[in-house]
């Protein structure tokens, strides 16, 4: 059995790109919105992080891709970009890469996170095929867990192609920055969806006043 076990009830996600300024960081900061206002409390269940495969070490977000993030309601306020090693990805739950030559370069650092890496598009559409189920699992991490094997399974049924890559805005006009921002949470904002909505509202798991 290949080694990924955690005994820490959270589920974490790492998001890569080039540089770590503009799209995984977009992403990083744009999902924690999300999850902060879906998850309310319980939004730490979820840990977001990312990282460059060159990144540009020590920098804030860009500030195109900073001013999309805030026009999502997102916060680029400290953020500081990291390089790829290897034991982020041995360690996330889940590896999402902003195209496939990213993937690439994920799996040669860590090819035992192959089940558990991915595109962002190509999460989100398998995310999509999966059917509405009931998972194993005693809480939002182990579940999330389950529908991270279930995408795996799914690869079969689609189709990876040049469609799955979300292009790098780094030097473009500030409109190349919001068309990426809004692929990105295309991808990423139904796919965090369903994640959280593997978490159960107060009172519906384990509370004798919800039956």
């Amino acid at each position: 059995m290949s080694r990924h076990w955690s005994p820490e009830p959270v589920f974490t996600v790492l998001l890569v790109c080039t540089g770590n300024i503009c799209r995984s960081a977009l992403a990083e900061r744009l999902g924690r919105a999300y999850l902060d206002d879906r998850l309310g409390d319980d939004a730490h269940l979820v840990r977001l992080t990312s990282a460059g495969v060159g990144a540009v070490v020590g920098s804030a977000m860009h500030p195109d891709s900073a001013l999309v993030l805030q026009g999502y309601g997102g916060d680029p306020a400290g953020f500081v970009a990291r390089q790829l090693v290897d034991d982020m990805a041995i360690d996330a739950d889940l590896t999402l890469t902003l195209t496939r030559a990213h993937r690439r370069r994920v799996l040669e650092l860590a090819p035992r996170a192959l089940s558990r890496t991915f595109t962002l598009r190509e999460a989100g559409a398998l995310a999509g095929l999966l059917e509405e189920t009931d998972l194993p699992g005693e809480g939002l991490a182990d579940r999330a867990r389950s529908v991270v094997q279930e995408m795996n399974t799914a690869r079969s049924r689609r189709p990876a192609g040049a469609e799955d890559d979300i292009r790098d805005p780094i030097g473009q006009p500030v409109e190349v920055h919001e068309e990426v921002g809004a692929a990105i949470a295309e991808a990423l904002i139904p796919l965090l969806a369903r994640i959280a909505a593997l978490h159960p509202p107060l009172g519906a798991e384990g509370d004798p006043s919800a039956a």
